[in-house]
């Protein structure tokens, strides 16, 4: 099986809470052009009861940029969905997938796998609501069910609503027990499930996401399927994806070193000031940048020296490259 190599999801970062904010998303830009990027997960009641600008707002330059939801009512969502369009989102996402118990107090999440029904009036409001693609990101399981059955029936029933895309974190989620940290790295991958949902549902868009951090596995991943998100690797080792245009979507463009990003994210550090958006709100993004190098440990040290967050990003972006050149130096 040879999965459609032009798929929209073919290749994506995973929605991280306090992490894909909208400067994150504008700095991972810089880096690929055509991987698709997530919002960190809002929940329906945030934007219905609250500041809407300050969770939708973002930068045109972050195309093709998807919301994640947060929710379980399908008025809400279908509301939120149309908030989306509205402020040009590319996709509207389901979380289906969060464990913590904040988020289950909320009846949404991973716990909603144990209601697909739910989930499939969910998913047909947020269509009925809007034109845009409305997908499903969700765990192979809760608890100790681990039967290919679960997931299977949830993926069938939410398929009826209309859902053409599903992004599939490859363990379980321990809805008590284990920590949101815990949860991604105690159950244990099994991508054997997710290539069997591909198998039984060829129709369907299926991604896999969950415990992918080289190239070599995005490759293998995608001659089984349609797409593959990547999370924590593609934050804390952001420079890793200025290779994917090339290497997985066939745009051999220049790319872009390291100065160029750091000098490019300085500029836009001073735009967001003139926003009164303080410059360690941005950069806190981009400490991954240089990991691996000579004085990579000395250049994070500035741009995280709390002594220094009253001074303008053009001053500390000196100071980080003078600590950098004695180890680029002695390389």
């Amino acid at each position: 099986m040879t999965p459609t190599s032009s798929s929209p999801w073919r290749l994506s970062v995973a929605p991280m809470l306090d992490w894909t904010d909208r400067h994150c998303r504008y700095f991972h830009r810089l880096l690929t052009r055509h991987t698709r990027l997530y919002t960190e997960m809002v929940t329906t009641g945030a934007l219905l009861h609250g500041d809407v600008a300050r969770h939708l707002d973002f930068n045109e330059e972050e195309h093709p940029v998807a919301l994640q939801l947060g929710g379980s009512e399908p008025e809400d969502l279908a509301a939120c969905a149309k908030l989306a369009q509205q402020w040009g989102y590319d996709e509207v996402n389901l979380n289906c997938g969060c464990p913590s118990e904040r988020v289950q107090r909320g009846a949404f999440g991973a716990c909603l796998m144990a209601e697909p029904r739910l989930v499939a009036d969910c998913v047909k409001a947020m269509r009925d609501a809007v034109d845009l693609p409305v997908t499903v990101k969700h765990r192979i399981g809760i608890d100790r069910i681990e039967s290919y059955e679960f997931v299977r029936d949830f993926v069938g029933t939410v398929a009826e609503a209309g859902c053409e895309v599903f992004i599939v974190h490859a363990r379980n989620a321990w809805l008590q027990g284990l920590s949101p940290k815990e949860n991604r790295e105690v159950p244990p991958l099994r991508y054997e499930l997710v290539h069997r949902l591909k198998r039984e549902f060829p129709q369907l868009t299926i991604a896999l996401n969950g415990g992918i951090t080289a190239d070599a596995q995005i490759e293998e991943q995608l001659q089984l399927l349609d797409g593959v998100m990547v999370g924590r690797e593609a934050y804390h080792n952001p420079y890793a994806m200025a290779g994917w245009d090339a290497r997985f979507f066939g745009d051999a463009h220049a790319v872009p070193d390291r100065d160029a990003v750091e000098e490019a994210m300085v500029r836009y550090c001073e735009r967001m000031a003139a926003q009164g958006i303080p410059w360690p709100h941005v950069m806190r993004h981009v400490l991954g940048l240089r990991n691996g190098l000579p004085g990579a440990r000395k250049w994070r040290q500035v741009w995280s020296d709390h002594r220094l967050k009253g001074e303008p990003p053009r001053k500390v972006h000196g100071l980080a490259l003078q600590a950098l050149r004695p180890a680029l130096h002695a390389a």
